[in-house]
């Protein structure tokens, strides 16, 4: 297993650890907002998903690299459906990880934000059940929860999530000042619309998937949104790329 960068500057051999420790999202963030970055992984034909889940598309370097983004952050966002879809456990449950965090001077647990405009979640999923860390949803739904072993806070909007709102009630009531959105593909589309997004973390793999299944984003109007690369890695093994962008 060979882990090359090829942007910016080449490097024969790197790590994960290496392309995730040089990461300062909390010094980017504004005052407005949390710094935003997204995370996903792709086939060559563009797919999101096997069968109705990432998994298969990935590798572990891939689940590596996501687990190191989640490192970097105070807060991970995923919608409904990828919860429904994946059935989440706590973000980050290696204690190396935990201590990581700290060290950092990051909370051991990131803060989970769930969007769900129905409160229709496997609420006997790991994330719920594991009595760790803390669950914030932000929902349209006026009906509760049921009783959970993790701490569930609820934020109800009128009608329909404000993303834009959430955002800026994440950074002033809850200090958030990092933030990755692990999906779907939806979810990715309307942060995109709403200029909500600055990086993109896109693993593309060797694969092809078919079928009529999610993109990187879905129900996106069509525009021009420019990208820059920051940075690519290759994988010699597993032939995936590891690309970084900003949104110019």
């Amino acid at each position: 297993m060979t882990l090359k960068r090829l942007v910016p500057e080449p490097v024969a051999a790197t790590t994960v650890a290496d392309h995730v420790a040089g990461l300062d999202y909390v010094a980017l963030a504004g005052d407005e907002r949390p710094y935003l970055i997204t995370n996903f992984v792709l086939t060559l034909d563009g797919r999101a998903t096997i069968r109705g889940r990432s998994g298969p598309i990935g590798s572990d370097v891939d689940t590596r690299l996501l687990v190191g983004l989640r490192t970097r952050v105070d807060a991970v966002m995923i919608g409904a459906g990828t919860m429904r879809a994946e059935r989440y456990g706590p973000p980050v449950s290696d204690p190396a990880k935990r201590d990581l965090r700290e060290r950092d001077g990051l909370a051991a647990e990131p803060l989970t934000i769930l969007v769900s405009a129905s409160l229709e979640l496997p609420w006997d999923a790991p994330l719920f059940t594991a009595g760790a860390g803390h669950v914030l949803i932000w929902t349209a739904s006026a009906d509760d929860p049921p009783a959970t072993e993790t701490r569930v806070t609820l934020e109800r909007f009128e009608g329909a999530v404000d993303l834009a709102a959430g955002l800026a009630r994440l950074r002033a009531e809850h200090g958030v000042r990092a933030l990755l959105c692990e999906g779907g593909p939806r979810l990715h589309a309307q942060l995109i619309a709403g200029g909500l997004v600055d990086e993109l973390f896109v693993t593309h793999a060797p694969k092809l998937a078919g079928g009529g299944g999610p993109g990187l984003v879905s129900g996106l109007a069509e525009a021009e949104r420019p990208l820059a690369l920051t940075a690519l890695l290759h994988e010699s093994s597993t032939g995936e790329l590891f690309a970084r962008y900003r949104i110019r």
